[in-house]
């Protein structure tokens, strides 16, 4: 389970937030049942206040985790929390705070009643200012800063019928508040603009054709309500958007297949179409849109491997421009193309490249049809001296081309570290 659950983390987060999610993983991988362990990096940020003028600074961050896994004969518990301290000199220099915190708890519950009905729950919970901590949609694509929070949480209930039917059904909440508030329809805050709560629930009906493959056809309802409660512009008769102008329900059909190409490669591929209604806007906006997920994974020899897909699907955006027809920014159509490889050199020595794509376009507003293009990539390497310390060097980039004026950035960050662990 924990083995898992570190691997789809990797495999959502852009290559920015690698070193964060890498720290911990040493520690949830432990056969004990419960680990402490402590990291110590110095990085350089030569953009760290993106959206607005570029600063660059030297700083040192502190990551200690404290981890608890319990393993019992039908139930597996676990409960992870890393708080971090983040502090920029740059920042001291112009007599403002130098320190950023972020907490970061992770908490899973798997539960088998019998041999055919199988539980699962978790909940991820964030406070902090970097995008892929708080959003895996990156919603908002630059570092915010304060002590924005985000709730992931989930439960899944697989059945078994009989020997080939099968069913898994799923409900997830994600929950956002920015601290950015009291913005107006001149100058939106991120409260307004972002702050959100989705609710999606999702039945499949799986088919087992053969023993290593698996067809399935879907449904899934998402509801997504902005609680902001503030202006976030006005339409062409003055008055106001407000936060819930955006709200969304949203349905899709999908069908897909699990395969098992052989004992080390697998792959998954899911596609359909999602109907989507904006019901509070006053043009009563909605649309059509395809649906797509896929994914490959390989493990080419113990310890190393290869992922890759591709996601295609609506989500949030930052922008609400209205345009010349009146018409809100209601949400963006993105494309994301990952690849994950994790190789092992040596026994005390592993590698780790990170890359993602993403293309997103605007669904109404000024910036209808427009595009954002989004570009990340995170390397690193660590190297495991002893099985209480390692040490780790890496570097991430990221890089926005954007359609909007003013609104592209690039972004390079450097570090090295020692973790300590027991």
């Amino acid at each position: 389970m924990k083995k898992i659950f570190i691997s789809a983390g990797l495999a959502a987060v852009s290559a920015a937030g690698f070193e964060t999610v890498f720290a911990a993983a040493p520690d949830a991988l432990s056969p004990k049942d419960w680990n402490v362990s402590g990291t110590l990096r110095g990085f350089y940020d030569d953009n760290y206040a993106v959206g607005g003028n570029q600063k660059g600074s030297f700083g040192l961050e502190v990551l200690p985790t404290i981890s608890l896994n319990v393993p019992l004969q039908q139930t597996e518990f676990g409960l992870r929390y890393t708080y971090g301290l983040f502090y920029y000199q740059q920042r001291q220099d112009m007599g403002v705070d130098a320190f950023d915190q972020t907490h970061q708890m992770e908490l899973w519950l798997d539960h088998a009643f019998n041999e055919r009905w199988r539980a699962n729950v978790t909940d991820s919970f964030a406070i902090g200012q970097e995008p892929q901590l708080l959003d895996p949609q990156q919603s908002v694509p630059y570092r915010i800063e304060g002590d924005n929070m985000a709730n992931h949480a989930n439960f899944t209930l697989n059945t078994e019928w009989t020997r080939l039917l099968s069913t898994a059904f799923h409900y997830g909440n994600d929950f956002y508040d920015y601290q950015n508030s009291g913005g107006n329809a001149s100058a939106p805050s991120y409260a307004g603009i972002l702050n959100r709560d989705e609710q999606n629930v999702s039945l499949d009906f799986q088919w087992t054709i053969q023993p290593e493959t698996m067809a399935f056809i879907g449904y899934n309802f998402n509801l997504v309500n902005y609680t902001g409660g503030e202006q976030i512009a006005v339409d062409l008769n003055g008055v106001p958007y407000m936060s819930d102008s955006r709200d969304l329900m949203s349905h899709t059909a999908y069908v897909g297949v699990n395969h098992q190409f052989t004992a080390n490669i697998s792959g998954m591929v899911k596609g359909g179409v999602t109907y989507t209604d904006s019901y509070n806007d006053s043009r009563n906006s909605t649309s059509l849109s395809p649906y797509a997920d896929l994914s490959v994974s390989y493990t080419y020899i113990p310890g190393s491997y290869v992922q890759v897909g591709l996601t295609h699907q609506i989500n949030a955006t930052d922008v609400v421009s209205p345009g010349l027809d009146g018409s809100l920014t209601q949400n963006q159509e993105s494309t994301v193309v990952y690849a994950d490889i994790n190789h092992r050199f040596t026994p005390k020595l592993l590698g780790t490249v990170i890359g993602r794509f993403s293309s997103s376009t605007f669904n109404g507003g000024a910036y209808n049809n427009s595009s954002d293009e989004a570009y990340g990539l995170g390397i690193n390497l660590n190297y495991q001296i002893n099985r209480h310390f390692s040490t780790d060097l890496g570097y991430n980039y990221d890089d926005l081309v954007s359609g909007i004026a003013g609104r592209s950035y690039d972004r390079n960050r450097v570090y090295i570290g020692l973790t300590a662990k027991y």
